[in-house]
């Protein structure tokens, strides 16, 4: 859709009942880690929209109908809900800001973008500022008042000091493991809970849940986010080897930890730079679940799930031509 067409009700509908689906993961989010997870929402979303806007601006198309669509609070929505609570202003904005103009308007906007802009922006700040993007807090998170001094380093009296907030993730500490087993590592590192990560197991489960919600919406097909957790399940549990302390994890803590869920069913679902049809889409999520794995275990990023995705970015068209050439089933 160019910038110079009226707004697509459906678009704008389809974006509503995302946006709408988010809300689950994002309480659970705000009562796990605080007042960061709204800081990031407003910061994301404010500099999306302001980028979205001068990029209009300065291609002198009309602001108000591109900007009512939706697409620029969805990208920024899943980009802050990616981000860690609490990361630097500054991050936050940057992330948003590459992700409209490189992700989304440098190929012509809406419908024309070959990538993930939530992912890219992800992936950018990630590359750039590791050490900021690996400060999560633990649960519960931060007052309000320490939760700015954080984020905009304003000085509250009396507020925590950050550090001791700041814990490493259950797939950060897998990959560093060496000598632990896995039973070990739920029984003593804070970071692990039930299954999974401590916490983040409930957040999957409400991203899992408005997941379900968008299907019966069907606002997506089914086919990618089964070939990403199908995939996901099926190699974590062939390279699984129980509780040793080279252990990569159960299927069940690869599902229910990092951004499996949030992956599945709102990154790769998106439809521009998404796979079209039905089997492309299924190839295209077994291949996004087995790089999230493979960079998990042995890549030099304990979440793979935004590079995972920009690498089947890039294998779309072969997705389709190979969909293409595969005959139909016969029916009897």
């Amino acid at each position: 859709m160019s910038p110079l067409e009226p707004v697509d009700d459906r678009l704008q509908q389809a974006m509503k009942r995302v946006l709408l689906a988010t809300v689950p993961g994002m309480l659970v989010l705000f009562w796990l880690f605080g007042w960061g997870v709204l800081i990031n929402l407003l910061l994301a979303c404010g500099s999306a929209l302001a980028v979205e806007a001068a990029v209009l601006r300065l291609r002198r198309y009309p602001i108000k109908p591109a900007l009512s669509d939706g697409s620029a609070l969805v990208s920024a929505t899943l980009l802050a809900l990616a981000l860690p609570p609490y990361c630097p202003w500054w991050l936050t904005v940057s992330a948003a800001a590459f992700a409209m103009f490189f992700g989304k308007h440098l190929y012509g906007g809406v419908g024309k973008n070959p990538f993930n802009p939530a992912m890219l922006g992800f992936a950018l700040v990630l590359v750039c500022f590791p050490r900021q993007m690996t400060h999560w807090p633990t649960s519960h998170g931060m007052n309000l008042a320490a939760g700015l001094q954080q984020i905009f380093g304003f000085n509250f009296s009396g507020a925590e000091q950050p550090d001791a907030w700041v814990t490493a993730t259950a797939l950060d500490s897998l990959r560093i493991n060496k000598s632990l087993t896995m039973d070990e590592l739920f029984a003593g590192n804070p970071a692990f809970g039930h299954v999974g990560g401590k916490g983040v197991e409930w957040v999957n489960l409400a991203f899992l849940a408005g997941g379900a919600f968008l299907l019966q919406q069907r606002v997506f097909s089914w086919h990618a986010p089964a070939g990403m957790l199908g995939s996901l399940f099926v190699i974590s549990l062939l390279c699984w080897n129980g509780s040793g302390s080279d252990s990569h994890g159960s299927p069940l803590f690869h599902l229910l930890t990092g951004a499996s869920m949030l992956g599945a069913f709102f990154i790769v679902t998106e439809p521009v730079s998404g796979a079209k049809s039905p089997k492309a889409r299924l190839m295209f999520g077994v291949g996004v679940g087995l790089l999230t794995y493979l960079i998990r275990t042995w890549g030099g990023y304990p979440d793979g799930v935004a590079f995972a995705v920009l690498l089947m970015n890039l294998c779309v068209p072969a997705l389709e031509r190979l969909a293409a050439a595969q005959p139909e089933p016969r029916t009897p």
